[in-house]
C-alpha cells in the first residue's frame, strides 16, 4: 500500500507528460519497477489492470495522448531486458549474415566472451562442399539465464547454400525461418525474466482491448520492435498472439493494415503468424482471420491475391480442403482475377474447390458468372445500339470482364463525362481510342486494369480530365510526371501501389 499511495501519482505524471524517455531513461526504469511491484502484490495482474484503466480514464476516449506511447515504450524496454544477457553476448554468437552464409568457423569468433559456442568443423562449412557431404552437427549456446539448442537439417541447409555470396544483411525473420541455425530454437528464461515477460506481455494485451488505443498500438508494433530472440521464443509469440488477433478482428483499415509489413521486402505480423511463420502455432485459424479482414481493403485486392499466390498458396489450399470459407473465396478470386498462370496449378485449385460442398457451390457460381460476363462486350454493343444514349454522361463498367474491344462502342457516347473501368480487362488499345474521341471526359477510373505507360501516355490529350485513378496499374514515375505537366485541370489523382507512389 505504501508503494501505491506514495509512487502512483509520480508514475501517473510521468506517463501523462513525458515526451522522450531517451533523455530521461531513469524515468522509464522507475515506471517499469513500479509496475513490477504492483504485479508482486497478492492480487497481481488485477492491480496492474486497475492501474492501466486509471491511466486510460472512465470514458471511451483517453484524454491523455502521451500515455499509450509511454506505456508501450516501458513494455518494449522491459521485454528487451528479459533477453538482454543473450543479446549482449551476441559478439560470440553468429550474426545474421553469418547465420545465412554458414560462416561458423572458430577463427571468425571473438575469444574470451561469456557464452560458449560449440562449432562444427571448418570443412563442413566450406562453400565448395556438396549437399550430400554437408551433414551438420547441432550447435549449442548456453548462458546463465538462456539455454538455446539449435539443430540443423539438410533441407534448411539447401536454402542456406543458395544464399551464399550475398553480402547484404539478411532479413531478420527470414533468418529465423530459413536459417539452419534457427530452424528449431528453444529458449528458456530464468524465473525472474519469465515473470517480467509475463507481466509486460499481459499489459500489451490489456492495451489492445481499448478501441481508441488500438490504432496507435498497431502502428507502434507494426515495425516488429522486438529482438529476434523474443520472436524465436514460443512462450512470447504464443502470448502476443492475442494482440495480433485483436488487430485482425478490428474492421478499421488503420488497424488491420498494420498486420502487413512497413515496406516491401520486409516481413510483418501477417507473415510471422501465417502457416510456415515462426510464430504460427495453430492450423492457420489466425491466418484465415487476417486474410478475411485484409481482403476487405478492396483497393489492393489484386496485389494482395498475387502475394498470397506467390507465398501462401499451399496453406490456402489446405485450409480450403478443410472447408474454410474464407480460403474457398480466395481460391475462387484467384481464378476470377486470372492470378494463376500455370495450368497445372489452376487444375489443382479447381480440384481443391470441388473437394468440399462449399467449394463446389462457389466454383459453380464462379463459372456461371464467367459465362455471363464472357459475352459482355457484345452485350454492351447491343445495349448501346438499342436506343439513343447520346446524352449519357456517367457509365460504370467496374468489376466486369469488358476489354478494349468495347472502346469502339464507348466512343459513340460524345457526352460521356465519367467512366469507371475499375478491375476490368480494359487495356492500352482501348485507352488510345478513348483519348481520340471522348474529349468531354472528366473522371476516369482505371484502378486494377492492365494498362501500361504505352496507353496512359495517350491520356495527355484529354485536357478535360480532372480526376484520374491509376491505382494498382503499371504506371511509371516518368509517365506520371508527364501526365501532370500536360493535364492542367487534373486535381484528383490516385497512384497508390504504382511506381509513382
Amino acid at each position: 500500500m505504501v508503494v501505491i499511495e506514495v509512487f502512483t501519482p509520480v508514475v501517473q505524471r510521468i506517463l501523462k507528460h513525458n515526451m522522450d524517455f531517451g533523455k530521461c531513461p531513469r524515468l522509464r526504469l522507475f515506471t517499469q519497477e513500479y509496475i513490477l511491484s504492483l504485479n508482486e502484490l497478492n492480487a497481481g495482474m488485477e492491480v496492474v489492470k486497475k492501474f492501466i484503466h486509471s491511466m486510460h480514464g472512465p470514458t471511451g476516449q483517453c484524454p491523455h495522448p502521451r500515455v499509450l506511447p509511454n506505456l508501450v515504450a516501458v513494455c518494449l524496454a522491459a521485454i528487451y531486458s528479459c533477453y538482454e544477457e543473450f543479446i549482449n553476448s551476441r559478439d560470440n554468437s553468429p550474426s545474421l549474415k553469418e547465420i545465412r552464409n554458414g560462416c561458423q568457423q572458430q577463427c571468425d569468433r571473438k575469444p574470451n566472451l561469456p557464452l560458449r559456442l560449440l562449432h562444427t568443423s571448418p570443412d563442413l562449412v566450406s562453400q565448395e562442399a556438396t549437399l550430400t557431404e554437408s551433414r551438420l552437427k547441432p550447435v549449442i549456446v548456453t548462458s546463465n539465464e538462456i539455454h538455446v539448442e539449435v539443430e540443423r537439417n539438410n533441407t534448411a541447409n539447401q536454402k542456406m547454400t543458395a544464399g551464399v555470396g550475398n553480402d547484404s544483411e539478411p532479413n531478420l525473420i527470414d533468418c529465423l525461418m530459413v536459417s539452419p541455425t534457427c530452424s528449431t530454437m528453444s529458449i528458456e528464461l530464468s524465473a525472474q525474466a519469465d515473470r517480467i515477460l509475463g507481466c509486460y506481455v499481459e499489459i500489451l494485451k490489456m492495451l489492445s482491448d481499448y478501441d481508441d488505443w488500438r490504432p496507435a498500438l498497431a502502428s507502434l508494433l507494426q515495425p516488429i520492435p522486438f529482438p529476434k530472440e523474443a520472436l524465436a521464443h514460443e512462450k512470447f509469440t504464443k502470448e502476443l498472439k492475442y494482440v495480433i488477433q485483436r488487430f485482425a478482428e478490428d474492421p478499421r483499415q488503420e488497424v488491420h493494415s498494420c498486420l502487413l509489413s512497413v515496406r516491401a521486402g520486409k516481413d510483418g505480423w501477417f507473415q510471422l503468424y501465417s502457416p510456415g511463420g515462426v510464430a504460427c502455432d495453430d492450423d492457420g485459424e489466425l491466418f484465415a482471420s487476417m486474410v478475411h479482414i485484409l481482403m476487405g481493403s478492396c483497393y489492393k485486392t489484386k496485389k494482395f491475391l498475387l502475394s498470397l499466390a506467390e507465398n501462401k498458396l499451399g496453406p490456402c489450399m489446405l485450409l480450403a480442403l478443410r472447408g474454410n470459407q474464407t480460403m474457398v473465396e480466395i481460391l475462387c478470386l484467384m481464378l476470377e482475377y486470372n492470378i494463376i498462370d500455370n495450368n497445372d496449378t489452376q487444375l489443382q485449385i479447381i480440384s481443391t474447390l470441388e473437394s468440399t460442398d462449399v467449394g463446389k457451390r462457389m466454383y459453380e457460381q464462379l463459372c456461371e458468372r464467367q459465362r455471363e460476363l464472357k459475352e459482355l462486350d457484345a452485350d454492351l454493343a447491343r445495349l448501346l445500339s438499342s436506343g439513343s444514349f447520346g446524352n449519357l454522361e456517367n457509365l460504370s463498367l467496374a468489376f466486369t470482364n469488358v476489354t478494349s474491344a468495347c472502346a469502339e462502342h464507348l466512343i459513340k457516347l460524345p457526352s460521356l463525362k465519367q467512366l469507371n473501368l475499375w478491375s476490368t480487362q480494359f487495356g492500352d488499345a482501348g485507352l488510345r481510342l478513348l483519348s481520340e474521341h471522348l474529349t468531354m471526359l472528366q473522371v476516369l477510373n482505371l484502378c486494377e486494369t492492365p494498362v501500361t505507360d504505352a496507353g496512359l501516355l495517350a491520356l495527355s490529350s484529354m485536357k478535360s480530365l480532372c480526376s484520374l485513378n491509376m491505382n494498382s496499374t503499371k504506371l511509371s514515375a516518368d509517365t506520371y510526371e508527364d501526365l501532370k505537366a500536360k493535364l492542367p485541370n487534373l486535381k484528383e489523382v490516385d497512384v497508390r501501389y504504382t511506381e509513382a507512389w
